[in-house]
């Protein structure tokens, strides 16, 4: 590991309101990596992440790997709340991590895709944010409710339970259509919001469309969203193990912060 410092630290009073930070301590400011871990919202933990989060670190970044409210304990928009608040303490402790407040981007992994990309289209950008990676994410849980309804994929039908519980019970309709749109990260699109990189299979659970949807109305605002598909039905961290998609990935945030 090289000269790498790691410690897990709370940003908030909830028991998964915590961090793992990794850093390099030789005073240097690095542009920062925050990581969401993926898990239908509500399950999952950033432990899931834990080698990818030091393959950053080993890179050079100063990488934050979060753990969030899950819906079974809070609904939406608790989980994006929560990233918020992480890159708030991220910024405050800055000197501490060696952390370029300036420069970092937002990586998540399928219903962690869907916070980090809610991260990215939030009110009117934020500050020093350069870009969002999804792996799988979730861009409309709308779409996924309705997709559900009707598909056969047993991961697709789960999807749809999982936003339900995501908007705190209730179907998209009546009081619960505020939460739901709250959820759709491609209705919030602005100008300022951070260029985004998705990667897909063709044929998971979480298609492709999910992402065009992105795609079609940041490009209405100026921001550049790229979107790509590999063949196979690989979701996620699954998606990240090939080699050549966390080649890509890598490629897209260097270009982003360096």
């Amino acid at each position: 590991m090289g000269g790498l410092a790691s410690e897990t630290v709370s940003y908030g009073k909830h028991r998964h309101q915590q961090m793992d930070v990794w850093w390099t301590p030789d005073g240097q400011k690095r542009p920062g990596i925050f990581i969401v871990h993926g898990g239908w919202w509500s399950s999952g933990d950033k432990k899931q992440m834990t080698e990818i989060t030091r393959s950053y670190a080993d890179r050079g970044y100063t990488v934050f790997n979060i753990n969030y409210r899950l819906s079974t304990e809070a609904a939406w928009p608790a989980q994006r709340v929560d990233a918020l608040d992480a890159i708030a303490t991220a910024k405050r402790h800055a000197a501490r991590w060696a952390f370029d407040t300036s420069n970092f981007v937002v990586t998540g992994f399928s219903a962690g895709g869907h916070i980090a990309a809610a991260v990215g289209t939030y009110g009117n950008g934020t500050p020093g944010l350069k870009g969002v990676v999804g792996l799988s994410p979730i861009i409309s849980p709308l779409r996924a409710y309705t997709d559900g309804a009707t598909a056969a994929d047993p991961y697709a039908q789960q999807l749809r339970k999982a936003a339900i519980r995501l908007a705190g019970g209730c179907a998209p309709k009546g009081k619960c259509s505020r939460v739901w749109a709250s959820m759709e990260v491609a209705w919030h699109a602005s100008s300022k919001d951070a260029p985004m990189l998705t990667v897909h299979s063709q044929f998971e659970f979480v298609p492709p469309v999910q992402s065009m949807l992105a795609k079609k109305m940041l490009g209405k605002a100026g921001v550049p969203v790229k979107v790509v598909t590999v063949p196979g039905t690989a979701h996620a961290s699954g998606l990240y193990r090939d080699v050549r998609v966390a080649e890509r990935v890598q490629a897209w945030i260097s270009e982003r912060i360096g």
